[in-house]
């Protein structure tokens, strides 16, 4: 429990109710109670006189936040996270943007494993960060002065602000329910915006999406996203994905054209290509084939998926597993029942999503008669 915590100084960073510091000028009753409590090393002592000072200094809503936050951390030191996180909310609710304070909450609700109170102390926190400029500027204060002085406050919270940010996009990463998930990353982006991981919030946006069955949403999410970063070949790979698999033609059109895009950009043939730009031309040519299928283009389609197959081998196996699938299907469709078969008995060894459409389509196919393959 740091006296450190305290900030003192006349005209205080507080004025700006977004984001409000702890203030207990030296000198003050306060200031000498919380000496005489840093004094103490009995922990069991010390959590008892902090009960006192609050109720002493009832009237001082910042010596209140402090108080309680003090008993708080104590809890949380004693592992006694429930009356831990219990404090800490009193002290929120005398200053409920001081993201100090929003930063322990969530300390103690990961500790606790509550996703839900995670995200709720650190959106919190996000909002109050990105609204300081919206406080009423103090009277007899210039522009420029009010401007630095909001610059100074998020100057000063820009760990704490970092630290929220993380650990929100974390908690999202690790929910397993979708509609719990989606439900964080709506709150997550207009607590941070333009977040050092909007690209992989969008991409979980797009998948949660996907997973409730939200075309319509997932498609208006993936747009938005894209036309704020059009050059985005994980946002372009997981469009063509959706709209390859909608029952509306021209989606086909539109998954095509992404997935032309990001072959282009990615040149998973370069020699210089790394794995990732090698799993996104793959992925890319593997839908631009499936999106011929669709449109009955077989023979456009075979080029396209064994490159795909070729290009995604010792990449990524349900990517690879993915375009073995789809070479059998166009080839079958084709009538090139050798040429399916070879591929879909690599395909049924794979375990994963498509390890069982293939060994169907392989049964499919082998109740068919025989060509020779080319």
């Amino acid at each position: 429990m740091r006296r450190a915590a305290i900030v003192v100084f006349l005209l205080s960073l507080s004025s700006f109710a977004q984001l409000e510091k702890i203030v207990i000028p030296a000198g003050t009753p306060e200031d000498q109670a919380l000496t005489a409590i840093s004094n103490e090393q009995d922990a069991q002592k010390k959590v008892a006189m902090y009960e006192d000072f609050v109720q002493k200094f009832s009237g001082n809503p910042a010596a209140v936040a402090y108080g309680n936050w003090q008993i708080a951390q104590s809890y949380q030191t004693e592992g006694d996270l429930a009356k831990a996180l219990s404090y800490g909310d009193k002290a929120l609710a005398g200053m409920p943007s001081n993201l100090d304070i929003l930063v322990s909450q969530a300390n103690i609700a990961q500790q606790m494993k509550s996703n839900p109170k995670v995200i709720d102390y650190a959106t919190r926190g996000g909002k109050a960060y990105n609204s300081a400029d919206k406080a009423p500027k103090p009277e007899g204060m210039t522009d420029e002065q009010f401007a630095s002085r909001v610059a100074e406050a998020r100057e000063s919270n820009k760990s704490s602000y970092e630290f929220l940010e993380t650990t929100a996009f974390n908690t999202i990463a690790d929910e397993k329910d979708a509609k719990t998930r989606m439900n964080y990353i709506e709150r997550f982006t207009p607590a941070f915006p333009a977040s050092r991981f909007e690209e992989p919030v969008t991409q979980y946006a797009m998948y949660t999406l996907g997973q409730l069955n939200d075309s319509a949403r997932l498609f208006a999410y993936g747009e938005k996203a894209l036309a704020a970063n059009p050059n985005s070949m994980p946002t372009m790979l997981l469009l063509a994905n959706a709209y390859v698999e909608d029952v509306r033609p021209a989606g086909w059109a539109k998954a095509i054209t992404y997935s032309q895009k990001v072959i282009e950009l990615a040149k998973a043939d370069a020699p210089d290509a790394d794995r990732s730009r090698k799993l996104a031309g793959g992925v890319a040519h593997s839908s631009l084939g499936w999106a011929y299928v669709r449109q009955g283009k077989f023979a456009a389609a075979v080029p396209e998926l064994k490159t795909a197959a070729a290009t995604l081998k010792g990449q990524d196996d349900v990517s690879y597993a993915t375009a073995l699938y789809r070479l059998g299907y166009a080839y079958g469709k084709s009538n090139k029942v050798a040429d399916a078969r070879a591929v879909l008995e690599q395909a049924v060894k794979i375990p994963g999503p498509y390890q069982a459409p293939s060994r169907d389509l392989l049964a499919t196919v082998n109740s068919l008669g025989t060509t020779k393959p080319k």
